[in-house]
């Protein structure tokens, strides 16, 4: 079940999600162009774990800096205040599994097909506050500890 979306600049595929998950995780593939970066939030009700399949991410998370590189990986826990950027010339792509499921609701909800279609921006905080999500700045702010 790939479903391929846009959402804020990356591009997004739902690879698997609470229907073929028993609601246990989202499977989540990930392209982020270079320059692109999250705003700071949290995940109130699930965890978030990244891993990369090609490209350098750079996450902020909490009190801690981290680089990741091909093959490595990252495990943001519930209401850790988070930022994931690609700061290289060259794009990233990895895997993240939000669990329990949660996150590829908020794709599927607000996610375009269009990359220069910006999303709805009522409907994202209203999914985001019914699944626990928190934006805590705008993109280009790094999370406060």
């Amino acid at each position: 079940m790939t479903q391929p979306l846009w959402l804020f600049g990356t591009h997004l595929n739902i690879v698997a999600d609470h229907t073929t998950t028993g609601g246990q995780y989202d499977l989540i593939e990930g392209y982020f162009p270079p320059g692109t970066q999250t705003p700071p939030h949290r995940h109130t009700r699930y965890s978030e774990q990244l891993y990369v399949l090609e490209g350098e991410f750079t996450v902020w998370a909490g009190e801690n800096k981290v680089v990741l590189s091909p093959g490595e990986s990252y495990l943001i826990s519930p209401s850790t205040s988070h930022v994931v950027a690609v700061l290289s010339d060259q794009p990233a792509r990895g895997l993240v599994v939000a669990a329990p499921s949660a996150f590829a609701r908020l794709i599927a909800a607000v996610g375009t097909v269009d990359e220069t279609e910006p999303p709805d921006m009522a409907l994202f905080e209203r999914i985001s506050t019914e699944i626990g999500d928190e934006l805590l700045g705008a993109p280009g702010d790094l999370p406060s500890t």
